[in-house]
């Protein structure tokens, strides 16, 4: 498969797992605990119920200019154990150069052990389009008009 564009990754920890995707056409590459030793007993961490930890990856990344990193739950995790990310998705501009964390919390009823280098998480990388900036007096109407939350319809 050809790639487009290239994620340099730089490993901060020599057991951090790089990201990866999982299939030829997934569209996330995969982001894993990484725990270092000495901070998390047996190289795990429990996140219990209505929790927020921030789990280190282990490596920092140069994304790419003109695109940014969605940081995104990974599906069976949010719906096998209600194990999701808060602020999802998360962005990781292009000019971040720290170390790559990942928000999670748990929703479910049961605590989640979260081991070291278990898959947490996934990384889309996206074009983002930057607006330019203009103050208006006016704004043109719509058939919409200023509805808020819920005012196109649905139950």
């Amino acid at each position: 498969m050809q790639h487009d564009l290239t994620l340099r990754v730089l490993r901060l920890d020599p057991r951090a797992a790089l990201p990866a995707y999982q299939s030829d056409l997934a569209a996330g590459l995969d982001l894993s605990a990484c725990l270092p030793r000495g901070e998390f007993e047996n190289e795990s961490v429990t996140l219990t119920p209505r929790r927020i930890l921030r789990i280190p990856c282990g490596i920092a990344v140069a994304i790419p200019p003109g695109f940014e990193g969605q940081v995104r739950p990974r599906s069976g995790l949010a719906t096998k154990h209600g194990v999701t990310i808060p602020n999802a998705p998360g962005t990781v501009d292009a000019d971040y150069r720290g170390e790559m964390f990942v928000a999670l919390i748990n929703l479910g009823p049961e605590p989640y052990v979260v081991r070291h280098g278990a898959r947490i998480a996934q990384l889309v990388i996206a074009p983002v389009a930057r607006a330019a900036v203009v103050e208006a007096e006016s704004l043109a109407a719509t058939p919409r008009g200023a509805g808020g939350f819920g005012s196109t319809g649905g139950h």
